[in-house]
């Protein structure tokens, strides 16, 4: 057991650092446990700002990971609305935007990710928003229930898993939405064109307008409210307020600031971690939108945004903390909600990656299984309308090995048979 004199923190109060810090209580922890946030809020969890919560279908206290007094029945020392500005590798300490140092024997980053930002003319006009934290979501709830009523205009700028949860959303409360997507199709670097333009359909079938190919450029207001958008290729469209969803930023900047080995932008960013979520400091760790673990599966650094990778992650890195064996292997697994639409994608295949697809079902009627394959082996596959088929899914990547692709793509034959 870990001497009980230690002092264990962790840096960011969202899913990854709740879970961690109720891992350590759960194994036996008996040092300090002291979780700091930037946010005012207890820590929360994100899918609902873009999906229940949003849609007025769940309640505030539904979000949250736990009750308030949680936090003081386990003796987990919650700092809630308090800034980590530096940490001192040497001293192994953390310094706190008031100025307050707290030592650490052990350190778990877990600060997230924040949206990318739209450098163009127009960004502070009232009506544009960004969806990342909990107020994000209330004030884009508020605006979307008064589009609604009013017949205003939505335009989204990007046509991501955010952008198009809240075009459902949008459409939902009956605003009009336009989504500008400089793809050709919607989640192009996610899906690829085969199944990016099932999304398509499915949005165009519930009134949405895409205009692919084209980027913001700038938003038009009056009086301080937005009135309309202008992209690059010279057209303009109306607009009462506009979702900037162009993907999130990795919040690296204090790991950088200390030194530690970060990953370049180009192969996904993020700090840099072993299998056990150890950073190249060996007593501090990082998990979530942060961590770009190396991944005994894939043999590639992967970085995964997704509230699966938050709520094991997080486990993971106190686990490893305690100085438990982890290989953290997990198949990266994410969901969407989108009208009568549910879906499930786990592995990894960015474009580029495969050399087939296969699909299992019908996709006229949006219940199948697509699976994405490279020299026969399948590298992922995504579930839509159909269900309880994650586990052998993963089963199916995990295996590494090539299948028949003619008994994949017949629903006669049970998925589990071809492992």
């Amino acid at each position: 057991m870990v001497d009980a004199d230690q002092t264990f923190v962790i840096v960011g109060g969202g899913l990854a650092g709740a879970k961690a810090a109720e891992t350590l209580r759960a194994e036996g922890f008996n040092g300090r446990v002291i979780l700091i946030g930037d946010e005012r809020e207890h820590p929360y969890e994100r899918p609902p700002l873009s999906k229940g919560y949003l849609l007025g279908k769940e309640e505030r206290d539904s979000v949250f990971v736990h009750e308030a007094a949680w936090y003081a029945q386990h003796d987990v020392e919650l700092h809630r609305g308090q800034t980590v500005t530096a940490i001192d590798r040497g001293a192994r300490t953390v310094r706190l935007g008031d100025g307050t140092l707290i030592a650490y024997d052990k350190l778990l980053l877990a600060t997230g990710a924040e949206p990318r930002r739209l450098d163009i003319p127009g960004t502070d006009l009232a009506g544009v928003h960004h969806l990342r934290r909990l107020a994000h979501s209330e004030r884009l709830r508020h605006e979307l229930k008064q589009l609604g009523r009013d017949n205003g205009h939505l335009v989204i700028a990007g046509a991501g898993w955010i952008g198009l949860e809240v075009a459902s959303a949008a459409r939902g409360y009956g605003a009009e939405v336009t989504i500008v997507e400089a793809d050709p199709t919607p989640l192009h670097r996610v899906l690829g064109p085969e199944l990016g333009q099932l999304f398509a359909d499915l949005h165009t079938d519930h009134g949405v307008r895409f205009h692919f190919g084209a980027r913001l450029t700038e938003i038009v207001g009056q009086d301080g409210m937005v009135l309309a958008v202008r992209t690059d290729d010279g057209e303009e469209h109306p607009a009462h307020a506009v979702l900037i969803a162009i993907g999130a930023a990795p919040r690296t900047a204090l790991a950088e600031n200390s030194g530690l080995a970060l990953v370049d932008r180009a192969d996904g960013g993020g700090v840099a971690v072993d299998e056990s979520l150890r950073t190249s400091d060996p007593d501090i760790y990082a998990a979530g939108d942060i961590a770009a673990v190396h991944h005994p599966l894939f043999h590639t650094r992967l970085r995964v945004e997704h509230w699966a990778n938050a709520l094991n992650g997080g486990p993971a890195a106190a686990r490893a903390m305690l100085g438990q064996r982890v290989s953290y292997d997990r198949v990266p697994y994410f969901f969407t909600d989108q009208y009568d639409l549910g879906m499930e994608y786990s592995g990894w295949a960015p474009p580029g990656s495969y050399d087939q697809v296969v699909v299992r079902g019908d996709t006229g009627k949006r219940e199948f299984i697509a699976f994405w394959l490279k020299e026969g082996r399948v590298l992922a596959g995504m579930n839509v309308n159909v269900w309880d088929v994650t586990e052998p899914i993963q089963n199916l990547i995990r295996a590494r090995t090539a299948v028949d692709t003619e008994a994949l793509a017949d629903p006669s034959v049970p998925l589990e048979s071809l492992t």
